[in-house]
């Protein structure tokens, strides 16, 4: 273990010593600031807050793989080209604890560069609010949508299998299906239309909604129901008229007996196509986590209100806090920048440095983006999207998929980010990927001809 330390160490200070490690270093300590003053955002409170956190967070992440990549790569292809690992290798230490103690020294220096530059992006955060003045309301805001860690509860799904099966064995008995649709495409445009219909509700008619397992942090906090109106006809002036009766709605429906209150809002009037909220206080919710939402179209519409699939409804309640939210989200930083350590210390193994990094940048910006690399592809037909899937596909799924677990698709919109999904990707990234890539560095590098004895 000394050994691996003394190796750890050495590889600090060789890192430390780079131009390009002092350049990103010396970069990230004047552009976190520069940014804290200058971003806008939509000109909230709020909006500065969120672009802040996903302009720092996006750009200390990104410095850092590229670092880590540059760092774990030369520090041992430098030491074979530069002939210093046969003085190494002569000393009482075995390979793999060079080898181990290389990426030991990669990975402290990317805890302690991500903590610092983390910390100075929390801390400014934190001040914001002070150091712009904001109006009260802009803060108020802030705390409810950004200083916090909302669990999110979207309506549980319906099952139209057999709406669907009926109705496609009437079209077809009429011979009225689309001559340029599949099969499955057909069946997938009727799930859609179906569901649209559960989610849709008439002039003066009501749409409720059932929640259970609803555990608001405080419940003498508030609760929020985001949504977003879609209309059969657009109304003149594009708005809508509503109202939500959110409580234990059990007490109207099936008359029991409940102390739960039922909060009812006043007819308001919200803009169709744009995301709003309601905020009302987590006591609406029942000891055993029941809430309900009931939703009148009022008469004045005169038209259809629809709540599209994906982002129609959902209830938002504070689950935990903005300071562990953010200690989760450098913690998946943190998972990347160890899986890089290891593919930079398996290139370097194998290939030169320049070519090390080029393949450790390809599989990087490939895992960045391979979420949309994969769905790309699904769009294709099926002749090119067959061949992809037995070729391509199964590569991109070896990579971690980066973009999955994205720190700042939680932080910007203040979603909780759950201790199950963290240990899913440090399992995902670090237990059985990077795992994978140190035993296969470890077995190159225990074979590798480092000299070649001539007479």
């Amino acid at each position: 273990m000394h050994s691996v330390w003394a190796v750890a160490k050495n590889t600090i200070r060789q890192a430390l010593r780079l131009k390009v490690a002092a350049a990103f270093i010396v970069l990230l300590f004047i552009l976190l600031p520069l940014m804290g003053l200058t971003v806008t955002g939509d000109g909230t409170l709020k909006g500065r807050l969120q672009t802040f956190v996903s302009y720092g967070l996006s750009l200390t992440s990104v410095l850092l793989c590229l670092l880590t990549i540059i760092v774990s790569a030369y520090t041992l292809t430098s030491d074979i080209q530069q002939r210093q690992i046969y003085t190494v290798i002569t000393k009482p230490i075995r390979r793999f604890q060079l080898l181990l103690g290389k990426l030991l020294g990669v990975v402290l220096l990317d805890i302690g560069l991500l903590a610092l530059f983390a910390l100075v992006i929390y801390v400014i955060a934190i001040y914001m609010p002070f150091l712009t003045d904001a109006p009260q309301d802009e803060v108020v805001e802030a705390e409810n949508e950004f200083f916090t860690a909302r669990a999110s509860i979207t309506p549980p799904g319906v099952d139209v299998s057999e709406e669907v099966a009926q109705t496609y064995k009437k079209l077809q008995e009429r011979n009225e299906l689309p001559e340029d649709m599949s099969r499955k495409e057909i069946l997938a445009e009727l799930t859609r239309r179906q569901k649209l219909e559960k989610r849709a509700v008439g002039v003066g008619q009501e749409l409720l909604w059932e929640f259970h397992n609803v555990q608001p942090l405080d419940l003498s906090d508030r609760l929020f129901i985001r949504f977003k109106y879609d209309v059969a006809v657009n109304p003149p002036d594009s708005q809508v008229y509503g109202k939500w009766i959110i409580g234990d709605y059990r007490q109207v429906k099936y008359g029991a007996e409940s102390t739960t209150p039922i909060y009812e809002t006043p007819v308001r009037k919200d803009p169709v196509r744009t995301f709003r909220e309601i905020a009302i206080p987590a006591d609406a919710v029942a000891q055993d986590g029941y809430l309900a939402i009931d939703f009148v179209n009022m008469p004045l519409n005169e038209t259809v209100i629809i709540f599209p699939l994906e982002d129609g409804l959902e209830v938002l309640y504070k689950a935990d806090s903005f300071r562990a939210n953010f200690i989760k989200a450098v913690l998946l930083i943190l998972f990347r920048l160890i899986f890089l350590a290891c593919l930079g210390t398996l290139a370097a193994t194998f290939l030169s440095f320049p070519v090390a990094i080029l393949f450790c940048l390809v599989v990087f910006f490939t895992a960045t983006f391979s979420s949309f690399v994969l769905d790309s592809f699904d769009l294709l037909g099926e002749s090119i999207s067959g061949v992809y899937s037995y070729t391509i596909r199964p590569l991109i799924q070896l990579l971690p998929q980066f973009d999955k677990f994205n720190p700042t698709g939680y932080l910007v919109p203040a979603r909780l980010l759950a201790w199950p999904l963290v240990a899913r990707a440090a399992g995902f990234m670090i237990a059985i990927k990077a795992c994978l890539l140190l035993l296969v560095s470890l077995l190159i590098f225990h074979y590798k001809e480092l000299a070649r004895i001539t007479v």
